[in-house]
């Protein structure tokens, strides 16, 4: 009998393990993949496209990234980027392409902002 629970809390352990290993779905192999130079190529307000001008963003293949000074976190998760600091939180839908769209409330309604990457930091390697 003792043996048939030990084997049921081995199989229950195994299980929880599995479970959380699936659950966290970021990872440095991820992060690592799109990491590179993101040029700024349209902003969209009020369905309107307009070319922008805004800062490169640099995704560092360890995790990092930077944006006009701001510097912090990102990580993949499905389909989504999230980059944060300690105070600042900000997510973007990756999209075929490494493109990067970013979608937010302002002040004349919602805004999207699109980065394209333009430099593979694997390589180093201009890709446009």
């Amino acid at each position: 009998m003792a043996t048939g629970k030990l084997g049921l809390r081995i199989v229950l352990g195994s299980a929880a393990i599995l479970t959380v290993l699936l659950a966290v779905p970021a990872s440095k192999a991820q992060s690592a993949g799109i990491a590179g130079k993101y040029q700024c190529t349209k902003v969209k307000v009020h369905g309107q496209v307009k070319s922008c001008s805004s800062a490169q963003l640099n995704l560092k293949s360890d995790g990092h990234f930077e944006l006009r000074g701001w510097e912090g976190d990102y990580v993949v998760s499905g389909s989504y980027v999230e980059l944060s600091d300690k105070s600042v939180k900000s997510k973007a839908k990756l999209e075929p392409g490494y493109k990067l769209v970013f979608k937010y409330q302002g002040k004349d309604g919602v805004v999207e902002v699109t980065y394209e990457r333009r430099q593979s930091a694997a390589a180093n390697e201009t890709l446009s």
